[in-house]
């Protein structure tokens, strides 16, 4: 048999190309990174991912740019479903999400759907509930407004950027039990896409009351537009919103916590679930982010990888357990 001669040159070219198989893709996204909020511009799932798509770019963790999509529809619902069905294995989307997302699948509201299929990448923070209404609004204190809803239920009405039976509008319900107001399921609450347009409304004079969270209210806040009659904490948050009273220095024992964060699509490599919640990580340590949790009264929350998914799990659970109580699921 007949040996192959190969000259040097040739040799190490053959090498080559026979170690090509053998390279191992670099984790993580090349380009351009498309983070969808599953709302309207405004509110919280906006926030978080115009505020972390900078600090992406600022702390130099991605090579392109983020891009924000807005897909609203069934508070957060569309988002999923489309992330689910149409975007599985891309590594270059990431879906902001809250204690709004996991109140939706705890109350089965995405049809079909549910937490596997998609990968819970980590928070980069929480945001505190808080009940504010328009500057010129007859209400001046949580309890004027409460007094009202003791006298009738129905006498208040309330705006929030997720669904009927939604984060937003379980915040007012869980105030409202601690107040020993009833029945429950008398409250006016009405569903927008979005706490911006729920803030416009109120705002308007056309809505009485918000219900939403601590981050999404400043700039209405800083012009004056809102006043916050009660923050959802269990104590005063840092920063502008340090003036305004918790509910539970008001007499009424309720807390109301959103974390923020993201989950990215189905069929994803464990390489590049790993690497996006590094990456996140790096985001939630980084100087940059946490000038913008200060300036936007989140507080520190840090949950990612097995801990996050477990977290997601027990909280669906815990708000399955409250939907039921009031009502709102059988």
């Amino acid at each position: 048999m007949k040996l192959l001669s190969l000259k040097p040159s040739a040799l190490c070219l053959a090498l080559s190309l026979a170690a090509l198989p053998m390279l191992v893709q670099a984790a993580g996204p090349s380009g351009k990174i498309d983070c969808i909020a599953p709302a309207n511009p405004g509110g919280g799932w906006d926030f978080t991912c115009r505020s972390v798509g900078q600090v992406l770019s600022e702390i130099g963790a991605i090579n392109g740019s983020v891009q924000t999509t807005n897909m609203p529809g069934a508070s957060g619902g569309v988002a999923f479903s489309h992330v689910v069905t149409k975007r599985a294995g891309q590594n270059d989307v990431i879906v902001s999400a809250s204690t709004s997302t996991t109140t939706r699948l705890a109350q089965h509201q995405f049809p079909g759907l549910n937490a596997d299929m998609v990968n819970w990448a980590g928070t980069v923070g929480a945001d505190y509930g808080v009940i504010a209404v328009s500057k010129d609004s007859p209400y001046q204190t949580l309890e004027e407004l409460l007094s009202a809803m003791e006298d009738k239920p129905s006498s208040v009405s309330f705006a929030g950027g997720s669904a009927s039976g939604g984060w937003d509008h379980l915040k007012v319900l869980m105030m409202a039990r601690a107040d020993g107001i009833q029945p429950l399921n008398k409250i006016k609450y009405l569903p927008f896409d979005g706490g911006g347009e729920a803030m416009t409304q109120v705002v308007g004079g056309h809505i009485d009351a918000f219900s939403g969270d601590a981050s999404e209210i400043l700039g209405f806040v800083e012009s004056g537009d809102l006043r916050v009659l009660a923050v959802l904490a269990d104590g005063r948050l840092p920063g502008t919103l340090s003036e305004f009273p918790t509910a539970k220095e008001q007499g009424v024992d309720v807390e109301g916590i959103n974390w923020r964060g993201f989950y990215l699509p189905p069929k994803l490599s464990d390489e590049d679930v790993a690497w996006w919640e590094e990456t996140l990580h790096k985001v939630y340590e980084s100087p940059e982010w946490k000038e913008v949790m200060s300036k936007n009264g989140l507080i520190p929350f840090d949950r990612s990888g097995e801990a996050f998914k477990t977290y997601v799990h027990q909280q669906i659970a815990d708000i399955e357990e409250i939907s039921k109580e009031v009502g709102l699921i059988q």
